[in-house]
């Protein structure tokens, strides 16, 4: 086990032949008309699931899916077909604590692998409460007594305090899965034992989430470069006088903030020096002193690519968060390929988080076998609150006690 990860049980740590493990997976997928999407989430968690079974576990898995009041708040039978295509005896129940999942339960047989409903679907696991309260409620309390073992595996909800999360920890012995146990250590490798130079490469369309992250940067005083992209390259541009942009009132205090945080980075932060508009349907590669008003800046342009490429390749830490540019429109995905290819040819270690950055990836068909440097995170709030040095709850509960 790594250094990092001296303070969690692993799977490696428990004997678990004959046992019933609960295993908090995340399988929460994107949903278009009604159909889940094959994602990584789901072959990744499936390859957890499977050594679980391999060891002759008794595996109980526990998932959501969506937000109630959301088109994407879905019962679980889809992902228990998509689930199939790894794990091939798997059984489904439409329960999570009634009889009849408490039954299915029961009367697993050594290997065999159950999945449960979706857990969003008990008003009690969202409830805002602590670790302590959500121990008591129903749902730990149905399920707790039938299992001997937990194992969370879901990096991407420990940013929650939700029962299925913080509430089975407090009361069975714990531990991380696989998945989980990648994520963490190369979040603590990437975030607190940093080799430099160091660079992060920023964009996407949330300011805030970027400030924060560069404001956290700054503060621990060991980053050396940052390259802006995206919206927020042309936000942190507009705010230094470079180009014209059209700013509401929503826009301003971003504006603001944009100002503060270049007269405190100063020379770390990078801009691009040229920029790919869209001129009658088409991508036009214009310097940033050509910007017009209103002109629809989609991506960064080739000089840029290649001076930023030029940062990466010598750079030792890299930490990626957010697209570079519009990559779902072909013309306009040239910066995010680009730049994603020279994180993978890089010999730094490299960091790439954010939901839409994971997204970027396997809409580019990116080949994430081939960034032997890198981990690709599948987390989006989780990520964002470990780059800022927040606390996760459902880390917390982890840690050996």
């Amino acid at each position: 086990m790594s250094e990092q990860l001296k303070d969690f049980l692993t799977i490696g740590d428990f004997d678990v032949e004959g046992k019933t493990v609960l295993f908090r997976a995340d399988l929460n997928s994107a949903v278009i008309d009604g159909e889940v999407q094959m994602k990584e989430r789901i072959e990744e968690n499936a390859k957890t699931i499977m050594e679980l079974s391999e060891k002759k576990a008794k595996v109980v898995i526990l998932a959501h899916q969506g937000r109630a009041g959301r088109d994407d708040f879905l019962p679980l039978e889809q992902h228990a077909q998509l689930l199939r295509n790894f794990v091939v005896d798997l059984k489904y129940v439409e329960d999570i604590i009634g009889p009849t999942a408490r039954e299915a339960i029961k009367n697993l047989d050594a290997g065999e692998v159950l999945l449960l409903d979706n857990v969003r679907m008990l008003a009690e696991e969202i409830l805002k409460k602590s670790s302590e309260a959500h121990a008591k409620s129903i749902f730990v309390k149905k399920l707790a007594p039938l299992a001997d073992i937990y194992i969370n595996d879901a990096f991407s909800v420990v940013h929650r305090s939700h029962a299925s999360v913080v509430g089975f920890p407090m009361v069975l012995d714990a531990g991380i899965g696989r998945l989980m146990e990648s994520e963490l250590s190369a979040l603590e490798r990437a975030v607190h034992h940093i080799k430099r130079p160091c660079v992060y490469v920023l964009g996407g369309v949330k300011p805030e989430e970027v400030f924060d992250v560069i404001d956290f940067a700054l503060e621990s005083g060991k980053v050396d470069y940052i390259l802006t992209t995206g919206g927020i390259g042309n936000l942190f541009m507009y705010a230094n006088g470079m180009i014209p942009m059209k700013v509401d009132n929503d826009l301003l205090e971003s504006v603001s903030r944009a100002k503060r945080i270049q007269r405190r980075a100063g020379t770390k932060i990078k801009y691009p020096w040229d920029l790919a508009i869209e001129l009658d349907g088409k991508r036009e590669e214009i310097p940033v002193d050509q910007v017009k008003p209103n002109q629809p800046i989609y991506d960064i342009g080739q000089k840029t690519i290649e001076k930023y490429s030029e940062i990466i390749k010598n750079a030792k830490t890299v930490i990626m968060k957010g697209p570079v540019g519009f990559y779902e429109k072909e013309a306009f995905a040239k910066g995010t390929r680009d730049i994603l290819k020279a994180i993978s040819n890089s010999k730094a270690f490299s960091l790439i988080g954010g939901g839409h950055t994971s997204a970027a990836i396997s809409t580019l068909g990116i080949d994430r076998s081939k960034m032997s440097q890198a981990h690709v995170s599948l987390a989006g709030g989780a990520f964002l609150r470990y780059l800022l040095g927040k606390p996760l709850p459902g880390i917390g509960v982890l840690r050996k006690k």
